[in-house]
């Protein structure tokens, strides 16, 4: 009977646990980049509890407000920019529509081998712009729902961010409860290794946080000097951008469609500086400092890591960019020490005598 009732609590438990667990699917996102901020910022909020003399929940405030001016201010700006953008692409359309193209630049025509080619392809385009034109239009309908439903997932994705920033003012405060908790139910799950698996996390998620953000960083301010040196407008926001899709991984988005468009306006120079630039500096800088900044401090091959944040992006998205090195380091660290607790024992040597019975 006794077998039984345990039974029962145990079922009851787990079905309280998946009730608990279904009440927050919607906000798994939210909480986990709640989460990876807090985590990845926690040094700086014991300094801040440090200088203010212990009071916690005064320095997760403080560091929660400084989060919000450093994300959501830059996000309202380079929202406000994209949206002037925006009005500009669509009154250049407009007049592509109505005056077809400007006529060639100059120096087109000057290219050797291949000018007088493309000033041919140029009025090609330019005389059946009109035909172009009418042919695609019953395309744009679908171009603009499509907009539309990108729009209200950005808008989703703000309101997570929103969310995220709520958040994180509990887990800076309630921090060192939420660990000792976690702590606890590793030691009740695996014993005296739970000490060891969650530094093993917590470097790994710190050091892909640091190489991750802190390349993008520095992509972002030498995309804005590249900018400003080449003279493209807007050099603020296409470093903001720089930043965002160095998080993807893909900065040449931003910075190729300026040399085209540096081309496109006779600045030749600038342009092949500005590729040079983006090729070697911007996107260089990649190749060194991020694995730089996530291979130190740490005992795991660098190539786990590397595997697990493009592997982690494929497979979860955007969070699996932290989410997939932390499961490879994991699975990594439990295969060491299943090979070390399981090495073959020693065998005694052939044809020496047994060992004496104890009298």
């Amino acid at each position: 009977m006794l077998n039984n009732d345990r039974l029962l609590v145990q079922i009851l438990l787990l079905g309280l646990l998946g009730a608990s667990l279904w009440v927050l699917a919607p906000f798994w996102s939210a909480l986990f980049w709640a989460a990876v901020l807090s985590f990845a910022s926690w040094p700086l909020m014991r300094w801040l509890t440090r200088l203010l003399r212990g009071r916690q929940a005064a320095a997760a405030g403080l560091l929660t407000l400084g989060w919000t001016v450093l994300v959501a201010v830059p996000l309202v700006m380079l929202g406000f920019n994209l949206a002037d953008h925006i009005k500009d692409a669509t009154a250049l359309v407009k007049d592509f529509q109505v005056d077809g193209l400007p006529p060639p630049p100059e120096w087109l025509a000057e290219l050797p081998v291949v000018g007088e080619r493309l000033v041919g392809f140029w009025q090609t385009i330019d005389q059946q712009g009109a035909a172009f034109f009418a042919t695609v239009r019953p395309y744009l309908g679908q171009v603009g729902n499509w907009l539309l439903a990108r729009s209200a997932q950005i808008g989703g994705g703000m309101l997570e961010l929103a969310l995220s920033l709520v958040l994180v003012f509990f887990f800076y405060r309630d921090g060192p409860r939420l660990a000792g908790f976690v702590h606890s139910v590793l030691e009740r799950l695996i014993g005296d290794r739970a000490e060891h698996y969650l530094e093993l996390v917590a470097g790994t998620v710190q050091r892909v946080v640091n190489g991750v953000i802190g390349t993008a960083a520095a992509q972002a301010i030498l995309a804005y000097i590249g900018f400003t040196i080449a003279g493209v407008p807007a050099a603020l926001v296409l470093g903001l951008m720089t930043f965002g899709f160095s998080l993807i991984m893909v900065p040449p988005l931003i910075w190729g469609p300026a040399v085209a468009w540096l081309v496109w306006q006779g600045e030749v120079g600038m342009a092949v500086f500005l590729g040079i630039w983006g090729m070697f500096v911007i996107s260089g800088v990649d190749n060194i400092l991020k694995p730089y900044l996530i291979s130190r401090g740490g005992n795991l091959p660098l190539v786990v890591v590397l595997l697990g944040v493009f592997g982690g992006i494929l497979a979860f998205g955007f969070m699996g960019l932290f989410l997939g090195p932390t499961l490879l380091a994991v699975a990594y660290s439990l295969l060491n020490d299943w090979v070390a607790d399981k090495g073959p024992a020693t065998n005694p040597p052939v044809g020496g005598s047994p060992p004496d019975k104890p009298s």
